[in-house]
């Protein structure tokens, strides 16, 4: 039977006699560290067994069983602990013991199988006489799986540390031996700095005491003859066969196979798998490699190097590594090449770019290996993802004299590439691929073709739209005086990105000439970039329903060509479509495991930032909005792409209009609007123009306002970019309701529910539920306050309390909304009209009540919360109530289980007596309310509340 400790532990429980019956042995078997003495002593004390004596014998030390006639005869269970540790004597009288067990007693007896004097015999020979009375059990412990490894490091690591990567990598390298991944966990945890949780902070941990001691003890015990088998192992570091190992050790067959037997013999190696030889731990190879001699151990390597070459497929990583660490410096770098050019093929850029990282780090490479190497790590980074130190590397080698001009040039050229792409310095990468494109003209085309293209997408700031469809020109030139196709395509799909962003009418035709079904990589990669950018530039027009088709293509043609940069684009896409399609469920956890899964690439983890900073705008958290919003430090917000930036600053300015910070609002306003009007792509100014207008008319500016609506208008032409059409009849509504408070009001305030209402209908056909539900808020705002100024006094509503509600400015898109004085709680949620009310009323009435639900359903508690407060406005006080105010007994009143969430979610009582027009105190009151009836100990804690709310 072969168990864990645990399980080994409940079959002993389960087999132990009772008092009055036959006696029970059972051997269990376990190598080194695998935790034999801990099962006997948790045996020793493990509770509802029967109670005989508990006597222990560890072989080996002084004392042990008693001499013949003074056993004990009483019923007593015998825990015998490293039964391979005793001599001929000791396991005489162990066996006398054994044989004689009374009715009721046990013995359990544990040894290593590799250390026993007579291999399968714990007590040695001959084979023991087993009364027929004696149940004889075996059980073998065995490792830990990666599982069990995990619970132990969650114990001995803080969350940080405690990564799926460290213990795939504990558990690798200990081979789930209990006593190895304990010490090495105490290891790891010692370190400084503070340990992160990756493979190489656990190897680098080095290899514990207990562990080393014994394989160095037991390779010792080998005659420096046989030693050189175990010396081919460590350095082989991994199960081989025999043949390779023995080619390795370099002793010859007769030699070898006889070291191979002794080593295996006296534990020095084991049998890992069926005709592999190793370690039994293989974290013990790094303490024998650490012990060979210099010039034995380099010629280990060398021998190791030809003996992987012979491998199909051949590792070209482990050879070069093994080249290397034998001094052989050409075959070296010959083996780096080829196991960046092998991981490249295969679309393991990553695995290329860290080999090629470390070898062009090398201080005296040669300057024909850099210019050879310098452009494979070049092409597999730009491909591949993000690594500062390539950029670094890349930098310092460009700026070398030797290098020939062709591989400096192409070296230019993908440093600017990742330096827009990938790090986000636009500035920087884009005179860097200025440069690049003047150095390739007259050296490579194809290459000046391939800089020219990337000239041509439009995301980075402070380039106009008339440059990048220069510089598209130039690119389709060069391309086509190249002759090659993959470098078209190239070109081809920066020229779908560029046609798409600005609502070309040709975008769509050009999408379909991309040659997806190319039988040449290298096209269907650049045809997947293509799709990708098409997909990008539809979410930002509004074409949600094309981008799942455009996505779904693209990614699958770059998982299939190994684009892992592409791919993960594409997946920011997909956060910006759910966002504005309103699928919300799980979209905040999404975001953050995106966020977390790219940690050392901010800039293309920059659309799940700002989707992330979006949600808790509506969700009311303002407490993490703008620290997402401003990419948590990681990524200057001004380097964002045009249209993300513009999306970002749309987000901040809500938010800072909700605060009541207006001038901020408006100055954050005019510094967004300066970059979309320079970029000219006029799509892009969708997601900023309603908020952008209304902080300047909050501010009183509504002349620069009026300036944006019209330069809005005017870019977008006829151009068919249904999200910013509708965001134009959004802001023109915003610019309405504004000027209504001059002139005629109530016929200002009915043409801005009008075109509030006509944006709303426009981003239902998108759709867009959020903001279709935002706009019909406005409309139905702007009715209500239409009537309000029209009608004839009626019933006041009844105040709440006597204090003064917050004073709010003129309220525009959301950002807040003007109430009479408040109501009380018993309003009922759907509201009653004022009698004589019109049509138009009842009908915003109805439409603001399904706003407020459709907040709900989105999970837009700030939204939802607003337009409640709204509602009760236009609810009148209920005839023949009695005096005073409501009861609620132990239960959360309407208003408080309003204020409660809101409160939840990190807004202050200044942000939540705005939002639903009370005051300060009267918040404050609902709070203490709130946390008196449920017992929370503070405001967070009433998201944790158990008592009943209504």
């Amino acid at each position: 039977m072969i168990t864990t400790c645990g399980s080994a532990l409940r079959s002993l429980a389960r087999a132990l006699p009772g008092r009055h019956a036959d006696p029970v042995l059972m051997f269990v078997e376990g190598a080194a560290g695998e935790g034999k003495s801990h099962l006997l002593q948790e045996l020793a004390v493990l509770p509802g067994l029967p109670e005989p004596a508990r006597l222990w014998w560890r072989c080996g030390a002084e004392g042990g069983p008693p001499e013949e006639g003074e056993h004990r005869r009483e019923p007593a269970l015998w825990l015998v602990d490293d039964a391979h540790r005793a001599d001929e004597d000791e396991l005489r009288r162990l066996r006398r013991v054994l044989e004689g067990l009374e009715r009721g007693s046990a013995a359990v007896v544990t040894y290593r199988p590799e250390e026993l004097a007579v291999p399968g015999l714990p007590l040695g020979g001959p084979p023991m006489t087993y009364p027929d009375r004696l149940a004889v059990l075996w059980s073998r412990l065995a490792p830990w799986d990666e599982e069990r490894v995990r619970r132990a490091a969650a114990e001995a690591l803080d969350e940080s540390g405690c990564t799926a990567e460290a213990v795939a990598r504990i558990h690798e390298r200990t081979g789930g031996v209990p006593r190895v991944v304990v010490d090495l966990l105490a290891m790891v945890r010692g370190q400084w700095p503070a340990f992160t949780g990756t493979a190489a902070e656990v190897d680098a941990a080095g290899v514990p005491t207990r562990l080393a001691e014994l394989v160095l003890s037991r390779t010792h015990a080998l005659s420096p003859e046989h030693r050189p088998v175990v010396w081919a192992a460590a350095v082989l570091d991994g199960p081989v066969a025999r043949e390779e190992l023995i080619a390795v050790s370099g002793l010859g067959a007769a030699t070898g196979n006889s070291a191979l037997l002794r080593a295996l013999e006296c534990a020095a190696l084991a049998e890992p798998a069926e005709g592999r030889y190793g370690f039994a731990v293989p974290l013990a190879a790094s303490a024998v490699r650490a012990t060979v001699p210099g010039p034995v151990r380099q010629d280990l390597h060398r021998r190791t190097a030809n003996v992987l070459t012979r491998r199909h497929p051949v590792a070209w990583a482990d050879v070069a590594e093994h080249h290397r660490a034998a001094g052989d410096g050409h075959r070296w770098l010959r083996a780096v090449e080829k196991a960046a050019g092998a991981a490249e093929a295969s679309g393991r850029h990553q695995q290329a770019i860290t080999l090629l990282e470390r070898t062009l780090a090398s201080p005296d490479l040669p300057p024909r290996a850099r210019a050879r190497l310098a452009p494979l790590l070049a092409r597999n980074a730009v491909t591949g993802l993000r690594s500062d130190q390539t950029v670094e590397v890349l930098a310092q080698i460009v700026r070398d004299a030797a290098l020939p001009p062709a591989v400096r040039g192409e070296l230019r050229l993908d440093l600017g590439l990742m330096l827009c792409n990938q790090v986000g310095r636009f500035p920087e990468g884009w005179r860097v691929l200025e440069t690049a494109a003047a150095e390739l003209r007259e050296v490579h085309s194809a290459l000046a073709a391939r800089a020219m293209a990337a000239l041509v997408l439009p995301y980075q700031p402070g380039v106009s739209l008339d440059v990048h469809q220069g510089w598209l020109i130039k690119a389709m030139a060069a391309a086509d005086d190249s002759g090659d196709e993959a470098m078209r395509t190239a070109v081809l799909a920066n020229q779908v990105g560029l046609a798409m962003s600005w609502a070309d009418p040709e975008a769509w035709e050009l999408v379909e000439k991309l040659p997806v079904q190319s039988t040449d990589p290298a096209c269907v990669r650049q045809a997947a970039r293509g799709l990708c950018n098409a997909a990008d530039s539809a979410v930002w027009l509004g074409f949600y329903g094309r981008v799942d088709d455009l996505l779904a293509q693209g990614r699958e043609l770059s998982a299939r060509t190994g684009a892992p940069y592409t791919e993960h684009s594409a997946l920011g896409t997909l956060l910006l479509q759910a966002w504005w399609t309103g699928q919300w469920l799980g979209l905040a956890k999404r975001c953050e495991d995106f966020i977390a899964a790219t940690a050392d690439m901010p800039f293309i983890a920059s659309d799940a930032y700002v989707v992330r900073g979006l949600l808790a705008v509506a969700q009311g958290d303002w407490g993490e909005a703008k620290s997402w919003l401003f990419q948590r430090g990681t990524f200057e917000t001004e380097r964002l792409p045009v249209p993300l930036g513009a999306a970002a600053a749309g987000a901040v300015i809500r938010l800072a209009l909700a605060r009541q910070e207006v001038t901020a609002a408006a100055e954050q306003a005019r510094s967004a609007w300066q970059v979309v009007a320079e970029k000219g792509v006029w799509p892009w100014a969708a997601e900023l123009a309603p908020w952008a207008v209304e902080a300047l008319v909050r501010a009183g500016d509504s002349g620069t306002a009026r300036t944006m609506v019209r330069s809005f208008a005017q870019g977008l032409g006829r151009c068919d970019a249904p999200a910013a059409r509708a965001a134009l009849v959004w802001s023109r509504a915003v610019l309405a309701e504004a000027e209504a408070s001059t002139g005629e009001r109530r016929g200002g305030l009915l043409e801005a529910a009008t075109l509030f209402g006509k944006a709303a209908a426009a981003y239902a056909e998108l759709p867009r539920p959020y903001s279709q539900a935002l706009t019909t808020e406005g409309a139905a705002r702007c009715v209500l306050a239409a009537d309000t100024e029209g009608a004839s006094p009626g019933p006041a509503p009844e105040a709440e309390t006597t204090d003064t509600a917050v004073p709010s400015p003129t309220p525009v898109s959301g950002a807040a909304v003007v109430s009479p004085t408040p109501v009380s709680d018993d309003a009922a949620a759907t509201p009653t009209p004022v009698g004589g009310a019109s049509a138009a009323t009842t009908a915003a009435l109805a439409d603001l009540e399904s706003c407020a639900q459709r907040f709900t359903d989105l999970g837009a508690v700030w939204d939802a919360a607003r337009a409640r407060a709204l509602l009760r406005t236009r609810q009148p006080a209920r005839k023949g109530r009695p005096p005073g105010r409501p009861s609620h007994a132990d239960q959360l009143s309407p208003r408080e289980e309003e204020v409660a969430q809101l409160a939840v979610s990190g807004l202050t009582n200044r942000e939540i007596a705005a939002t639903l027009h009370l005051s300060p105190r009267t918040v404050e009151q609902h709070i203490a309310g709130a946390m008196r009836k449920t017992g929370a100990l503070s405001r967070r804690d009433l998201a944790h509340r158990p008592g009943p709310t209504s």
